[in-house]
């Protein structure tokens, strides 16, 4: 750089990049570099490093799905200790923790270290958990690794070795394939760079291998040789644009440069490049195609379409098993086939041919085993005072119970041994904070809890859970009494706005239907007194279908279908609820469910250590000095009898299994309402735990083979009294379930009586006149009445039969014939004595 450059390319060390790059920085010189892949070059801090091959961003990225594409949740790292290294690792980090997997354990490995060193570190992660090793290290160090790993048996089955791309190139560099080389490394996958194939690819390739034959070439070509064939093609053509654009190359003493007293460096030669700025800006603007494919800069300074071919090392050579791609993830379709279609990122996209493993199996490793340490699994078991038969710790320090013996029976299904010690938690005298022990197993004091551990949203934040072994849910207990019928017990299903309205309705449609049917059915006609009878009589008779009048109009009939629709609803409820009072149930409770026991403020027990609590203030917004805790079903029994009057309870919540045992023995209470809540029991286990899924797989498999039950019957089956929930004093049934049936027929009473004045009023507005100055009557008959006021022409039509205003009608129109006859002839006249005399007529009347 004392040479006056205007650009450099290289170096091919992460770590030397680092260094130069803070000197490039000063000087305003593009380092453009096609090896160093550590992620954090690319950061704000360099702005003068240009990276022309993939950073190891990607590479992480990738090593990640296809972590998650196997199912593993925990893996090693073994690293280089310097910045490529743990860089690479921290990138590996944040890529695992978006697929909720971590890195159990972070071996770093010095630079050159030998192989003793090798050794004690590959001996100390062989003695933990994990078996799926992530390995990123120098090329010339990593075969060593495999060599060592190779003595220490941890290259057999189980295990899972996956490496960054130092591998490939390391093998692609040998023009020769070295046996011994690949004995090493069987079953071993690796990523390499992926570059397009292309005409201009192979010219080169096949130019290379004419200098390989002819000996004028000692190593294959790598990837990073490709993107460094490139590299040099694109600084030339941004220094031939640079200097066509106008650009001078110049330079400018920079005066904070100094030689320092007793140095060899010649700082002070150090000059500023003033074409810099405008150079770099070149370069990231250049887009060609390489051999490398596409070559053109992101806004992160690195090239665009990141890929990697994914490698599997088997017999004498490697086969590619997928490829994988920052636009699709992985697959087995080249990327650029896959940038022309629409993205798909689902799991069901993600795919892999085989891979055949360490120990020459297809097979995909379980990736864990238990450490080979020593250290049993420690297992927390809560030391409860109640409820023993779930589980209980006795003198002698040995756990049994029902959980313990389901726990006991699902270890025994598992294809490995699972050791472990039970260590109680609680001091016995009373029940334990649940939480509290749960949130120790997620405090790493114990690996897991094994219990009646309620599956709550709390918990399935900070632990792993198991699949349920036992359903659970909370459910209301309280105290019960048999209930006396009565006499007015028929009076019950109904609330008395529910009878008001229904007797109202009653006569509403009685009245409406003798309306309709008063003019032409002689049923609903006669004296006053019959007439009122008659309304009630065909009211209430429709209760029972038993009517005997026929309804002739089509409004009344389609009043009264629909009444008699209404009514058989009405029946079938009252019907169906005072079966249920009298028949069905003989309890009562003055508690309904849990909207009663919200409402009220008696106080309400419940177990201590349950989750009950904070869900009943949390989720219910009961006040915190309702509750009291109880830990004995004695204690439970007891507060319910002496009830909330005597210092007691009047209700208890708790969860289903506890329920069943204490009503086995307590014939006086019973479940009131429904389950209100759905939950279950489950063994708890820290974050991402493998233990915590191959035990919800035997846990099924008890269930499927009926072992699960086999141990139920044998600790919680119990001969007593009746545990079924008890639905008592049903509500009475108001109008509110009803009012709708009573609107329909409200709307149908009023359209019919609508439409029946409306046609009375035509008739009335058409033949009010006759029937207010009557027409005269026949001879020998009675002189009819004149009738005064519009209401009285219309009752007067209301009360007339049909027939009776027919012949009114006819009348009507003779009359009116008649008197138009008369005042013809009357005119004919008159125009007959008007007409002037001839003289015949004058001879004639002489």
């Amino acid at each position: 750089m004392g040479k006056d450059v205007v650009a450099m390319i290289g170096p091919q060390s992460s770590v030397i990049a680092h260094v130069i790059s803070h000197v490039v920085n000063e000087l305003h010189i593009p380092l453009v570099s096609f090896a160093a892949t550590d992620p954090t070059l690319s950061s704000l801090q360099y702005p003068y490093f240009l990276r022309t091959t993939q950073s190891d961003l990607y590479q992480m990225n990738a090593i990640a799905d296809v972590i998650e594409h196997y199912g593993w949740k925990q893996i090693i790292a073994i690293f280089v200790d310097n910045d490529y290294g743990r860089n690479g690792v921290a990138a590996l980090g944040d890529a695992l923790a978006k697929k909720r997997s971590t890195i159990s354990f972070k071996a770093a490995l010095r630079p050159g270290a030998g192989s003793d060193e090798i050794k004690d570190l590959l001996a100390n992660v062989n003695r933990m958990e994990s078996r799926v090793y992530v390995l990123h290290v120098n090329p010339d160090s990593g075969l060593n690794i495999f060599s060592n790993a190779y003595y220490l048996h941890m290259m057999e089955n189980g295990y899972v070795w996956i490496t960054t791309d130092w591998l490939t190139t390391n093998l692609d560099s040998s023009s020769l394939s070295n046996p011994d080389t690949h004995s090493l490394i069987q079953g071993v996958v690796s990523l390499r760079q992926y570059t397009p194939g292309s005409s201009a690819k192979r010219r080169f390739m096949s130019r290379w291998s004419d200098l390989l034959r002819n000996e004028k070439a000692d190593t294959g070509l790598t990837s990073y040789a490709l993107y460094a064939y490139d590299t040099v093609w694109l600084v030339a053509r941004a220094i031939d644009e640079y200097l066509h654009s106008g650009g001078s190359v110049s330079f400018a003493n920079d005066p904070r440069i100094k030689n320092v007293n007793g140095s060899t460096l010649n700082v002070s030669s150090l000059k500023i490049f003033n074409g810099g700025p405008k150079l770099r800006d070149i370069l990231l603007k250049m887009n060609f195609s390489g051999l490398t494919g596409p070559f053109q800069f992101n806004a992160e300074r690195s090239l665009i379409h990141p890929a990697f071919e994914i490698i599997n090392i088997g017999g004498t050579g490697s086969r590619r098993v997928g490829f994988w791609s920052n636009y699709s993830g992985l697959s087995v379709v080249t990327p650029e086939i896959l940038y022309q279609k629409p993205l798909n990122i689902s799991t069901s996209g993600q795919q892999l041919y085989s891979v055949v493993w360490p120990g020459q199996t297809t097979d995909t490793p379980r990736g864990w085993v238990f450490p080979n340490n020593g250290k049993p699994l420690r297992i927390g078991i809560p030391n409860r005072m109640s409820y023993t038969d779930f589980v209980s710790v006795k003198g002698s320090g040995k756990p049994e119970g029902f959980c313990i013996d389901v726990f006991d029976a699902a270890v025994n299904l598992l294809p490995y041994a699972v050791p472990h010690t039970f260590i109680p938690f609680g001091n016995g005298i009373k029940n334990p904070s649940y939480d509290e022990l749960v949130r120790k197993v997620a405090l790493d004091d114990f690996d897991a809890a094994v219990g009646d551990i309620s599956i709550v949203t709390n918990r399935t934040r900070i632990v792993d859970f198991t699949q349920p072994f036992v359903e659970s849910g909370l459910l209301i207990v309280a105290p019960v009494r048999k209930r006396s019928s009565s006499a007015w017990a028929f009076l019950k299903p109904f609330t008395l706005e529910m009878w008001f309205v229904t007797g109202t309705f009653f006569l509403i449609v009685g009245a409406v239907i003798w309306i309709l049917e008063h003019r032409i059915n002689t049923e609903f006609r006669g004296p006053p007194s019959k007439q009122l009878v008659t309304i009630f009589w065909f009211s209430f008779s429709t209760m029972f279908f038993a009517h005997r009048e026929n309804t002739s109009s089509t409004l009344g009939r389609m009043v009264l279908i629909i009444w008699l629709f209404v009514v058989l609803i009405i029946n079938s409820s009252y019907t169906a609820s005072l079966t249920s009072i009298l028949t069905v149930q003989q309890l009562s409770s003055r508690i309904e469910g849990i909207d009663s026991l919200i409402s009220s403020n008696d106080p309400i027990g419940y177990q201590t250590g349950s989750f009950a609590r904070d869900y009943l203030t949390e989720e219910l917004n009961i006040a915190a000095w309702r509750l009291k805790p109880l830990n004995t079903p004695e204690e439970f029994a007891d507060a319910l009898e002496r009830g909330p009057r005597n210092g007691g309870v009047v209700a208890i919540i708790d969860e289903s299994p506890y329920i069943e045992l204490l009503l086995s023995s307590n014939c006086k209470f019973q479940v009131v309402g429904q389950e209100f809540t759905k939950s279950g029991w489950g063994f708890a286990f820290q974050r991402d735990s493998p233990l915590a899924i191959d035990m919800s797989t035997a846990l099924l498999t008890l269930s499927e083979n009926g072992e699960l039950q086999r141990l139920h019957d044998k600790w919680l089956t119990r001969r007593g009294c009746n545990t079924q929930t008890t639905q008592v004093e049903p509500s009475k049934l108001g109008l509110e379930s009803f009012w709708g049936l009573f609107l329909i027929c409200g709307v149908a009473c009023g359209l019919a009586l609508f439409l029946f004045l409306v046609r009375l009023a035509c008739q009335y507005r058409k033949y009010g006149p006759e029937i207010v100055r009557p027409v005269s009557s026949a001879p020998g008959s009675e002189p009819q009445r004149p009738i005064h006021g519009c209401m009285g022409g219309m009752m007067k039509i209301f009360d007339w039969k049909e027939e009776e205003f027919k012949s009114f009608k006819e009348q009507v129109k003779r009359t009116k014939s008649e008197r138009h006859s008369r005042e013809t002839s009357f005119q004919s006249q008159n125009s007959f004595d008007q007409q002037p005399e001839t003289p015949v007529q004058s001879m004639v009347m002489l």
